[in-house]
């Protein structure tokens, strides 16, 4: 309870207080009111800046409003006493909020940033402009403060305690709201909206009642201002007083509760005090302002925690995953997914001639697939044959433009993700879409959440929710993230956010669980348990899975549909769909049996070392996650970098780009360290990186992709890839130079992660799970691509898929919990299987 109440605590003995402040100060206690409504007016803005992430440059028109709205009702209507014009304001505000929320809500980022910079300019020339009634530039005068309870209100210290103590009462509501399940949902908001939607949470109805409360708040902060000064003006509404509000927000601390109170403290002070000195105040409370966006986004509290953090007492921790409890392959299912099929026997889903389009591009053509209300469905097919498009038009972030789909007794053709997900329709995403910057408990709570009844409370306690949490704990067990509760998403290995990004999908409660790609990043071990896990939900409810894991596939699923350039390409049993022969010309290949058939490479050892890593520490913040890590990788040769999930194996690559510098140690390149240096002066400096996930600029086309990775080396050496060269080895680009990266298909989109990296002259590529996601004929295509390309370039590879690795490595280093525990030639491994489970525990 006390560390519930302490921010409320604080606030409360830091109005006591301040009157004693503004006295030292020799300023009045008219200005310590001033700032106790600032404050206030803060907590109600920051509720959707700082916990909902929506930047308003409007809120001051609020204040305006209920301001005039307090004053014209006193004036015209009661003639005297605060109580009820404050009250009126205040509801005033609310409708407002309501009205212009309603309205604006509809769009996100700039444009509704822009929407509330001109609903305030228009208020602002109404009130200025409407003269018989506001008053124009004179104002209203005349109002009066009364009398309330046989108190005096037009003794100043009388109505300073007055207001302090509604900013006390305001505070406590707001603390409670923000830590209510109505609050988190908010911050799952702010952390990521699309997320927050398939979780199965309304999402405009949440911003809307956030934007309401927040209006209130600074309404009736505004509502009391005009007591205040018993005046009230067109400044009130304003753009440059929202943007005051704004900058007390910002500059006090955003993401913490009492950081707008800090940051009206300080934006009183320093107008007050500095306007004795010069009447340019403004001038430098904008490079003020600025300084702490560059440097201290956290404001004040993120700069005392930075000054107070060498005093504090530091306790080092391993890596997120190493903290992993081992998991429990039979783990129970939690109660709440058990026979969420009801046992029926009608189809589970059925999708009818489903169609979509991008402009002229048809992705998904006529498609129909029906589910059993029990069992595994596979969808396979090569990169870009529609299937990813498939699910978002089924899971309702794509319209179908043709097609019905037949759902929980009726068609859901067009449904929002948020209503489909309350029907019991949950997916996971191609490319990890969770809440990373929460702890893994807490995102698994949140998505719990939206089935109880009481997810849209704002002053109940969101940890009270006794049967959310022990679902919570029961999806924590059964997943095998115990130990990791406490953990931020973010930090965990790809592998760990994928096993959480399936648990955000079963917190759902699902009728039809859709996975898309469910085994990527996972070691070998982890994707055993995992289609362990995938099966025994099958016996609940319908599972429908893309995959290119081609042998689990088949050894899995019950029924196959395969697709290729937007149709459907064969349908039924996996022997049948095996045995096709269209199936394997356009989708199975022969990659795996050939790669995995090919003799590593002999090794160089007479050769010099370009890159040496001498006893290499890193941390992310107080996570040891490198230990005395040794490794080279000499010319002429490739390097595979082996361990399971969490080990530290693409840590090792970001200690060398700089992307997390070493704490201790050094990255020996070319003779030279370069430990601590940035991403961008290794690049120059010849070190290509193709990133896990590609990371390429969606928007931008083949050719511009290319062209942004055409750096400036700082020397001659290396090999210099010149488009004819680079379109030799990767013929489709040549044809997909004007196609945007969004659109290119998995394997393409391989391809121009490793074309940019090569781009200019490229000494050594570092290269992070290169056959990610990708169909078996197009991991076929890619090893020959990585096969030529070793013979001009070294390579350091990340890549789970043992047989790959192996087939192309000369050397081998494995990681363990940020150790290296083995290393060596990769000919033994990847000809004894024994060796391989003993070296690699798998």
């Amino acid at each position: 309870m006390w560390k519930r109440q302490h921010p409320i605590l604080v606030l409360a003995a830091a109005l006591a207080m301040l009157p004693l402040l503004m006295s030292t100060l020799g300023l009045t206690t008219a200005l310590a009111t001033e700032l106790a409504l600032f404050a206030m007016a803060g907590l109600g803005f920051n509720l959707l800046l700082g916990y909902t992430g929506l930047v308003s440059f409007g809120h001051g028109a609020f204040f305006g409003l209920a301001a005039y709205g307090a004053a014209l009702l006193q004036i015209h209507v009661t003639k005297g006493g605060a109580f009820i014009p404050v009250l009126f304001g205040t509801w005033f505000a609310a409708v407002c909020g309501l009205a212009f929320g309603f309205l604006i809500l509809r769009r996100r980022g700039v444009y509704f940033s822009l929407l509330t910079l001109a609903f305030t300019a228009m208020i602002f020339y109404v009130v200025f402009r409407w003269t018989s009634f506001t008053g124009g530039e004179n104002g209203l005068g005349g109002i009066r403060r009364g009398r309330l309870l046989g108190l005096d209100l037009d003794d100043q210290n009388i109505f300073y305690v007055a207001v302090c103590v509604i900013v006390v009462f305001v505070a406590g509501l707001m603390w409670r709201i923000v830590n209510s399940p109505f609050g988190r949902v908010l911050i799952a908001i702010r952390e990521n909206e699309q997320r927050a939607r398939f979780a199965g949470f309304p999402v405009r109805r949440y911003k809307l009642c956030g934007f309401i409360v927040s209006a209130t708040v600074v309404g009736l902060a505004g509502a009391l201002f005009g007591f205040l000064k018993y005046f009230v003006s067109a400044d009130l509404v304003h753009v440059a007083f929202s943007g005051e509000i704004l900058a007390m927000t910002v500059i006090g601390g955003q993401r913490h509760f009492l950081g707008p109170a800090l940051g009206a403290l300080f934006f009183i002070l320093f107008r007050e005090l500095l306007t004795g000195y010069t009447a340019s105040w403004q001038l430098w409370f904008g490079l003020l302002f600025m300084g702490f966006v560059l440097f201290s986004p956290g404001g004040l509290m993120g700069l005392g925690e930075r000054i107070l953090a060498p005093f504090r007492r530091r306790h080092e921790e391993a890596a997120a995953m190493a903290a992993r409890v081992t998991p429990n392959p039979g783990a129970e299912i939690p109660d709440f997914l058990r026979d969420a099929a009801k046992l029926r026997s009608e189809p589970a889903i059925e999708a009818r001639e489903i169609s979509k389009r991008f402009g002229g591009f048809i992705a998904v053509d006529r498609v129909s697939l029906r589910l059993p209300p029990r069992g595994i469905h596979a969808l396979i097919g090569p990169n870009g044959a529609g299937k990813t498009t498939f699910f978002n038009v089924i899971t309702g972030l794509f319209p179908p433009d043709g097609g019905a789909i037949l759902y929980a007794g009726g068609n859901v053709a067009g449904f929002p993700p948020e209503r489909l997900a309350g029907l019991g329709l949950a997916r996971s995403f191609q490319i990890t879409n969770i809440f990373k910057t929460i702890s893994v408990r807490e995102n698994l709570r949140l998505a719990v959440q939206a089935r109880d009844r009481r997810r849209f409370r704002l002053l109940e306690r969101a940890d009270s929710l006794a049967e959310v949490n022990g679902d919570t704990d029961a999806l924590v067990k059964f997943l095998g993230l115990e130990g990791l509760e406490a953990v931020r998403a973010g930090s965990l290995s790809y592998g760990g956010q994928r096993l959480l990004e399936i648990g955000l999908a079963l917190a759902v409660r699902p009728r039809v669980l859709m996975l898309d790609e469910p085994l990527v990043g996972l070691a070998p071990a982890e994707r055993e348990r995992i289609v362990g896990l995938i099966k025994r939900l099958s016996e609940h409810m319908s599972v429908l899975v893309i995959e290119h894991d081609i042998d689990r596939v088949f050894a899995s699923a019950e029924d196959i549909t395969v697709m290729h350039n937007g149709a459907v390409l064969a349908a039924g049993k996996p022997a049948e769909v095996r045995a096709d022969p269209q199936v394997q010309s356009v989708y199975l290949g022969t990659g795996r049996r050939i790669s995995s058939a090919r003799a590593p490479a002999g090794t160089t050892p007479a050769a010099q070392p370009l890159l040496r890593l001498d006893a290499v520490n890193a941390f992310y913040g107080a996570s040891h996650i490198l230990h005395d890590v040794t490794l080279e990788l000499r010319a002429g040769e490739m390097v595979a970098l082996l361990g399971r999930n969490g080990a530290g194996k693409s840590s090792t690559l970001k200690a060398i780009m700089g992307l997390n510098p070493p704490r201790t140690g050094r990255v020996q390149y070319l003779g030279k360290n370069i430990a601590g240096g940035s991403p961008e002066d290794a690049a120059r400096a010849g070190i290509g990186l193709v990133p896990q996930g590609r990371r390429l600029f969606p928007t931008l086309t083949v050719a511009q992709n290319l062209e942004m990775g055409r750096l400036r080396r700082t020397g001659r050496e290396g090999m210099r890839w010149s488009e004819e060269r680079l379109f030799a080895m990767f013929p489709r680009l040549a044809q997909r130079l004007n196609a945007k990266a969004d659109t290119l298909s998995g394997g393409e989109q391989q391809m121009v992660a490793i074309a940019r990296a090569l781009v200019g002259n490229t000494r050594i590529l570092l290269m992070d799970e290169p056959f990610e996601g990708l169909s078996p004929a197009m991991v076929e295509e890619v090893f020959g691509v990585i096969d030529a390309l070793r013979r001009d370039v070294p390579i350091l590879m990340i890549e789970h898929d043992l047989d790959l690795a192996l087939a192309l490595a000369d050397r081998v280093y494995v990681l363990d919990r940020g150790r290296i525990t083995h290393e060596g030639p990769a000919a033994p491994l990847h000809a004894d299987i024994g060796l391989r489970r003993k070296v690699l525990w798998i």
